[in-house]
This record gives C-alpha cells, sequence and structure tokens, in this order.
C-alpha cells in the first residue's frame, strides 16, 4: 500500500491529485503545519531524515521530492497514462517536472518571505529601513523574475492546452502547485486568461476534487 505522508497546505496535495487520476489505492497519514512557524512538524523527520513534505512510502521504498513522486508513481504504476510519447511532449513533460519547483517556485517563494518579513513586528527605527530593502528586492528582482514567469507560462500554454502537448500529464500535476501560489498571491494570474483556464480547468476534475476531500482543507498562504 502506497503512504502519503500529507502536510496541510503543501505541495503534497498534487501527490493525491495524481494518484486518485491513475486510481491507484492509498492511504494518508496526515501531518499538521506548527500554527506559529508554518513550518512541518517534527515527527516528519522519521520518515526522511528532512523532515519535509511530500514524501511517500510504497512497501520497503520511502520516496521524497515531489517531481522524482510523481515520476515515481507514473513510471511504475501509470501503465502508459499520464506520460507522453513522442519526443518532443517528452522534452516538454521532463522541463515541467523540473521547471515547477527549479524556476517557478523560488522567486514566488521570495515574495512571501519578503512580504512577512514587512509585515513582521520589529523596532519602530528598524521598520524603514527592513522594508525599504525588502521592496527595493522585491521591485528589481523577485516581481520581474515572477512577471517573466507568467508570460512564458502564458504563451505555452497559448501553443498548446496542456504544459507536455494536447492531453494531460503529470507535469500538468507538477504544475498546479506554482500556478496556484501565483494566484494566492493577491490577483498576479488576472492579467492572464489561459493560466487562469488551466487552473479552472484542472479545478473542475474529479480526480482533483475526490484528492481535496480525501486530504482535507486546502489553502496557500499569501
Amino acid at each position: 500500500m502506497i503512504t502519503v505522508h500529507h502536510l496541510n497546505n503543501s505541495r503534497s496535495q498534487r501527490v493525491l491529485w495524481l494518484l486518485e487520476e491513475l486510481g491507484l489505492p492509498y492511504e494518508i497519514k496526515h501531518y499538521q503545519r506548527d500554527a506559529k512557524t508554518s513550518l512541518a512538524p517534527p515527527e516528519l523527520r522519521q520518515v526522511h531524515p528532512l523532515g519535509k513534505s511530500p514524501v511517500i512510502t510504497d512497501g520497503g521504498l520511502t520516496v521524497a521530492e515531489s517531481g522524482a513522486i510523481l515520476e515515481y508513481l507514473v513510471d511504475k504504476y501509470g501503465q502508459g497514462r499520464l506520460k507522453p510519447t513522442s519526443e518532443q511532449d517528452l522534452l516538454h513533460y521532463r522541463y515541467y517536472l523540473h521547471f515547477a519547483e527549479g524556476s517557478a517556485m523560488p522567486p514566488l517563494l521570495m515574495k512571501l518571505i519578503f512580504n512577512k518579513i514587512k509585515r513582521a513586528p520589529m523596532p519602530f527605527f528598524v521598520k524603514p529601513i527592513a522594508r525599504g530593502i525588502a521592496d527595493k528586492v522585491l521591485g528589481s528582482f523577485v516581481q520581474p523574475n515572477i512577471d517573466a514567469q507568467l508570460k512564458f507560462l502564458e504563451s505555452e500554454l497559448a501553443a498548446r492546452p496542456w504544459f507536455a502537448g494536447a492531453q494531460m500529464s503529470a507535469a500538468d500535476v507538477q504544475m498546479s502547485f506554482p500556478l496556484e501560489a501565483a494566484a494566492a498571491r493577491g490577483g498576479a494570474i488576472d492579467a492572464y486568461p489561459k493560466i487562469k483556464a488551466f487552473l479552472a480547468r484542472i479545478h473542475a476534475r474529479p480526480a482533483y476534487q475526490k484528492a481535496l476531500e480525501r486530504g482535507g482543507p486546502y489553502s496557500l498562504m499569501s
């Protein structure tokens, strides 16, 4: 039996979605973030030394990292599903399995962190300096990178309906999290109709809805 060690409001939600798309049996072990720090609980270190989610166990195997988990499940249990076969589509597929975490998420995470810095309690004489530095980094580096990536992804979805081609694949599951994160950041995708349509399309899928039912409430921090 596959066990998903599921942290609330985290990347592990897309592992549940993939399992539902594949129709595989699985069980969930739930973990809750610390209410003050939003960090994963120490119990996850008993599953993997880094104590992060997502991580799955499958018999005697432990698999961590979103892209590695999705590839493992599709290659072992997919029977040809959710993975393209043409060379060009496979290139897109592999690219987006890595792009989601390697390129898309870092600036979104930086935006989250610097916005938290701006809101954090601190001595009054430090606030202008800290907020000035945060605004400078956000304006000169973080936001331009996010904007460039969203424009790129919008053009990709204008060229084909799914990230890896004409059919949905695990690459779309992998890309769901950064785009949902961008959507949670105060209207960041309002100017990108193809991205909005992509999110609406995946959210309407029965497997996505079933994963939400099993995984529990899911909302991304802004």
